[in-house]
């Protein structure tokens, strides 16, 4: 169902959710506009993604998702303007603010499946309904106008644009033509490789990120933070800070020390001048050696392999991993007597707001929320601290604040990866792999910390995706629980998992004197895994000489509804100094909304496995997190990234599956096996120069 709501232009909603429930305190309809009994008509837009066509000609869609650097805004505007047959820049895809009902979680790399019935049917209705009006001024039959540029066209070239339109399109009921969305074989926009909307904004600085806000009565505000994870303030000197210029207010808080000021300069000043002495957090007396060793001692016991069969057994350990966004975090608060406002990028605002209401005891209908774009994210604006704490702090200045955490602080205190610890064994008897057996242990949450929402403590579980003819498949997981704030990283658990699985299968395919892609195509289930692995192949010379210390290397995967395949080659001469010189990657996703989009999300997956296999890991050092920013955390920089690049984009007609993580399990995995080829060895702990 496609919706009319109540307004002076064309407004349509779609429900994101087929048993999405009527929204609550929902205006009623204008007198007049109530027409059939099939049209329902709404005040709200809190479960709809709703449409727009203003009088300026502009096509409005209020977007209850996140934009994190993935490109959804593009994508949706791409769906609208294929439908409506409008011009791309005449879309608008602002960010919704969090409403109290129906789905606003941007994550499971789902975005682009969820929305692309919805916004297709939003804009077909929309369309049918303008053509309508044109047909109804101009007095001709409907089926004879057709659209183009934001605008209906008369078979005489008379044209009227959208904006024009709109006012007379709110009052149609029933349109004169079809409201279905277009079949696959007319799209135009869909499916054709598209720079983003907002990139001539981004590379120009007209973008707004929550830094660049400037909120009336906002202070910068910094935290001074323990050195160790968890640690707590014993007592605090601010006599020095508080007489600096600038500084506004000096305040504790649980997770630290604030300080308020004019700038963030002043406040970072102060904040060093303050004394502080800290009670060790809980795990002061544990560093990384302990975290392995308790990790492998929880992994649970493999039972017993087949009868007769030979073995392949590994075990892998992966460290603890930064989300790093480019874009530090930083949330605007203001939380006065019986209300608050904020603004930051949150994956999941709808939480975030009732979160924020209980820490800072306020209904949560009197917390609003802006959704603001985030300079990256890869999972880690999930969780909410730095609203959270920005709230808190508002409300102890009693004083809008601007809360930055610097890079060292989201390094050192924010949310990371967990480390894990794998235990796998491939048994195989007469040439084939005939049980596979995958037990894993990771760290999971046990973190209280006022306010701060706790990951799941569940470890993940062992692949049962069924992506190989390898016989009986089994495995089982443990935990080790932890004082320490973990996240969802991007390809969260497959991303450890499938690449210690690749791993293996290369090292199956080298105990049975096989070359590893023509194993993998005897044994893969899914054709289009097949297709992608072959693709990668043929483009990727796969096979081809190489000098020694250099090699190819190939990893597969599969989830979301969608395949990939990724090939690289490494120049490992220096074991310690590796290089990946060249990526190829092929993906099945369905419908590739915006190709371009597509490509980018993988080179950037590309650029995770690189790091995370290679280079970039936190160390745990008794309690306290070793590395601080991109000096010791040393995720990929240009001189690492590959000379070569490409991207294969397979056809298909099937509705679109999810593409922002699937890349990482493929690419790390390639990443590994290409360098264990190129040096001779069998990596088992990741990044492998840490």
């Amino acid at each position: 169902m496609v919706y009319t709501l109540a307004a002076s232009t064309l407004t349509v909603a779609a429900p994101l959710g087929c048993d999405a429930p009527p929204a609550e305190g929902a205006e009623k309809a204008a007198q007049g506009t109530r027409g059939a009994s099939d049209v329902v008509v709404r005040g709200t837009d809190e479960e709809m993604l709703v449409l727009e066509v203003t009088e300026a000609n502009k096509v409005v869609v209020r977007l209850p998702r996140v934009e994190v650097g993935q490109g959804i805004t593009t994508a949706v505007a791409m769906m609208i303007a294929e439908e409506l047959d409008a011009r791309l820049v005449d879309v608008r895809i602002p960010l919704a603010d969090a409403r109290t009902k129906g789905n606003q979680f941007t994550g499971g790399s789902n975005s682009v499946s969820s929305l692309y019935g919805p916004a297709r049917q939003l804009a077909a209705t929309a369309r049918a309904r303008l053509v309508t009006a044109a047909a109804v001024r101009w007095r001709l039959p409907a089926r004879t106008l057709r659209t183009r540029d934001t605008m209906v066209v008369a078979p005489d070239g008379r044209t009227a644009t959208f904006g024009s339109l709109t006012a007379s399109a709110a009052g149609i009921r029933r349109p004169r033509v079809s409201s279905k969305p277009k079949p696959a074989s007319r799209h135009r926009i869909i499916g054709r490789p598209t720079t983003r909307i907002d990139a001539r904004d981004i590379v120009t600085g007209r973008a707004q990120y929550t830094g660049d806000l400037s909120v009336a009565g906002a202070k910068p505000t910094v935290v001074a933070r323990p050195p160790t994870l968890g640690g707590k303030v014993v007592s605090v000197d601010a006599r020095a800070a508080r007489a600096m210029p600038g500084v506004l207010k000096v305040v504790k808080v649980g997770t630290g020390v604030a300080v308020v000021a004019e700038s963030f300069h002043h406040a970072f000043k102060a904040r060093d001048a303050l004394r502080i002495k800290w009670a060790p957090g809980p795990l002061a007396r544990l560093s990384d050696a302990a975290i392995r060793s308790r990790l492998r001692a929880a992994v649970p016991a493999l039972g017993a392999p087949p009868s007769g069969s030979a073995q392949v057994a590994a075990e892998f350990e992966f460290a603890f991993v930064s989300h790093a966004p480019m874009e530090v975090l930083t949330a605007v608060a203001d939380v006065r007597a019986g209300r608050a406002e904020i603004w930051f990028s949150s994956q999941g605002p709808m939480g975030a707001r009732d979160t924020i209401a209980s820490v800072v005891g306020v209904p949560a209908s009197k917390v609003k929320v802006h959704v603001l774009r985030g300079g990256g994210s890869f999972g880690r604006r999930l969780n909410d601290d730095v609203a959270i704490e920005a709230a808190l702090i508002s409300k102890a200045a009693r004083l809008p604040v601007k809360l930055m955490w610097s890079r060292t602080d989201d390094t050192r205190h924010g949310r990371m990866r967990p480390a894990s610890h794998h235990r796998i064994r491939a048994s195989h008897a007469r040439g084939r792999v005939v049980a596979f057996a995958h037990a894993t242990a990771s760290v999971s949450e046990s973190y209280d910390g006022k306010g701060l929402t706790p990951q799941g403590g569940a470890a993940p579980l062992p692949s049962d995706s069924g992506l190989y003819n390898f016989g009986r498949v089994s495995g089982d997981s443990g935990s080790v629980e932890l004082a320490m704030p973990l996240g969802a990283w991007r390809s969260v658990d497959s991303g450890t998992m499938r690449t210690a699985e690749e791993i293996v299968v290369d090292e199956v395919a080298r105990s049975l004197g096989k070359d590893p892609v023509a194993f993998r195509r005897t044994t893969l289930r899914n054709k289009a895994v097949k297709a992608v692995l072959d693709k990668v192949a043929t483009a990727g010379s796969w096979g081809r000489a190489l000098p020694a210390g250099r090699a190819q290397g190939v990893a597969v995967h599969e989830e979301y509804g969608s395949c990939v395949a990724c090939l690289v080659e490494i120049d490992a001469t220096d074991p310690k100094q590796p290089r990946v010189t060249k990526v190829v990657m092929a993906a099945d996703v369905g419908t590739a909304v915006n190709p371009r989009g597509l490509e980018a999300q993988l080179m950037g997956t590309a650029i995770d496995g690189i790091s995370t296999v290679l280079q970039a890991g936190l160390h745990i050092d008794r309690g306290a997190v070793r590395e601080g920013s991109f000096a010791d955390f040393r995720y990929a920089r240009q001189q690492h990234a590959p000379l070569h690049f490409e991207a294969h984009i397979m056809p298909s007609r099937r509705e679109p599956g999810g593409a922002g993580e699937l890349g990482v399990p493929a690419a790390a995995g390639a990443v590994a096996n290409a360098y264990a080829r190129a040096t001779g060895t069998r990596p088992r702990r990741f990044p492998v120069n840490f």
